[in-house]
């Protein structure tokens, strides 16, 4: 039985009702919740948080892993009727300071060493930065609880109020905050589950960054439709796989990535199907081969892949559908979703016609409030409300839609943006830099991955690969946006206005050699 309410706290509540004994969550280490359990628990941590002073319109960031109990605080702060500020784990101080300051956050959430990384010591510096901020560091084991009998009363949320503040990196330096209501996220979890046809007993894989708005999404999908969210902390080919398929994964995704490792493992075991009881790969985020979809179909089963497109600002405006012909599946990113306004526009901003490209433009019940910060408001909407989304795309006589381009200059690595202009200006200050420029080169492992190619103040003081990372990390940028690769050149191509000529360094480099 799907549910249709479009707040998270009643979501939890009628479920809990229709499927109380149906596990919801289950994790790498065996461990399994279901959905009267998970209120419960929610209730203990909405108590637990309560004492620790979070209320009702407070700002709650926190940046944790995809753990169990990372589900849990996000329906146990939607009890308590806070606004949440979910952050994914690869952002480093820099970013995240940014992120809780403009926020306004009551309080700062994080773990303490995960994948060798201190967040707690991060948190810790932020806190001591921000007079206003409480920082806790948390592990599985001890995330604060409390007796739910003590809870304020609840109020569920009207539908346009705000609830989530999801931060993107674009063409800016600086995170830009998404501002989002439940009902803009129960919007595509509804629909994403009716494209990917998800049912009470399916076993979806949740295995990319929960925090991220396309795990937010599968927690509205578990909950409207009843299916169990199959949990891992950490993405790894081989054990992740495995953890899949003996949990008789039903949806693995979730993106290119992902795909290619599943089908490595498949591939080591061919006469024993990893998956026997799939019914498609939910994909996005990231350029797909063209032939994935049919290796993917003939050697996984299922439908194949089954792909969106859509940003943290309008998540998933697009997807693909089980029952789409095969190359419908393997070619585009589906039709537009249930109540979506998409328009493809020339330079001028004229509607182009169906087969030309054109940046895609839209309105949806999915779409942002606005950003947090109102003044990049003008530049992201047009004159008739439509989001300037910055990607350019075909939308097909059938109303399918291709991707075939950007206007903004961000590189998509494991489907996460990369500001290309946030990289090149840490470049520039390094002492041994001239000139910069950060592109994206076609990846098969990550989808695109980041190049720097930079002309040095001296040709004889040498720049390496290793000194450029250091340096990087060393500077606070996320481990995630620093290059993968680097070409020293004479001089940096730039056009008569100045601009650097991108697509002439795209050429040039995409068919280098490069040794991950």
């Amino acid at each position: 039985m799907r549910i249709d309410h479009q707040n998270l706290w009643d979501l939890v509540l009628q479920r809990s009702q229709i499927s109380p004994d149906v596990e919801m969550l289950v994790d790498e280490q065996g461990r399994r919740l279901t959905f009267l359990q998970y209120r419960d628990q929610a209730e203990e941590m909405a108590a637990g948080l309560q004492e620790l002073g979070i209320n009702e319109g407070d700002v709650v960031a926190w940046e944790l892993p995809t753990w169990i109990e990372t589900v849990i605080l996000a329906a146990a702060l939607s009890r308590i009727g806070a606004i949440q500020n979910p952050i994914i784990a690869i952002y480093r101080e820099r970013e995240v300071s940014f992120c809780v300051r403009q926020a306004g956050a009551k309080m700062l959430i994080t773990p303490g060493d995960f994948r060798g990384f201190d967040f707690g010591e991060m948190g810790q510096n932020i806190e001591s930065e921000i007079p206003d901020l409480t920082h806790i560091a948390v592990s599985p084991e001890n995330f604060p609880s409390g007796l739910k009998e003590n809870l304020q009363p609840y109020r569920a949320p009207a539908k346009d109020e705000l609830r989530w503040l999801c931060y993107t990196s674009g063409t800016t330096a600086d995170p830009k905050g998404a501002k989002h209501t439940d009902a803009s996220i129960a919007a595509i979890g509804d629909s994403m589950g009716e494209r990917l046809d998800v049912q009470e007993g399916d076993r979806p894989a949740l295995v990319f960054p929960f925090p991220h708005i396309g795990g937010l999404t599968w927690l509205f999908t578990a909950l409207q439709s009843g299916a169990t969210l199959l949990c891992d902390a950490a993405f790894d080919p081989s054990t992740t796989t495995a953890f899949l398929s003996s949990e008789n994964c039903t949806h693995p995704g979730a993106g290119t990535p992902f795909h290619m490792a599943y089908l490595a493992a498949q591939r080591k075991q061919p006469e024993t199907k990893l998956f026997p009881n799939v019914k498609n790969f939910p994909g996005g985020g990231a350029p797909k081969p063209v032939q994935l979809h049919s290796e993917v179909k003939a050697e996984l089963g299922g439908s194949g892949i089954v792909s969106g497109w859509g940003l943290t600002e309008a998540p998933i405006l697009t997807m693909g559908s089980s029952t789409d012909p095969d190359q419908k599946l393997a070619l585009t990113e589906g039709q537009a979703m249930p109540g979506v306004e998409l328009i493809a526009v020339d330079a001028e901003g004229s509607i182009v016609p169906s087969g030309e490209e054109g940046e895609l433009r839209a309105k949806a019940p999915q779409l942002m409030l606005g950003y947090l910060d109102e003044t990049l408001d003008s530049e992201a909407f047009d004159e008739n409300g439509y989001f300037r989304t910055g990607d350019l795309g075909i939308i097909d006589t059938d109303g399918y839609v291709v991707i075939s381009g950007r206007l903004k200059d961000v590189i998509i690595r494991h489907g996460e943006n990369i500001s290309a202009k946030e990289v090149e200006d840490l470049l520039f200050e390094h002492e041994l830099v001239h000139d910069v420029a950060v592109i994206g080169l076609p990846d098969e492992t990550t989808g695109e991955r980041a190049c720097a190619v930079i002309a040095l103040c001296d040709q004889s003081a040498p720049l390496t690969l290793e000194l450029m990372r250091t340096y990087l990390d060393d500077s606070g940028l996320r481990r995630n946006a620093i290059p993968e690769q680097l070409e020293i050149v004479e001089n940096i191509p730039r056009n008569p206005s100045g601009k650097i000529t991108k697509n002439v360094l795209q050429d040039q480099f995409k068919d280098s050699d490069f040794q991950r």
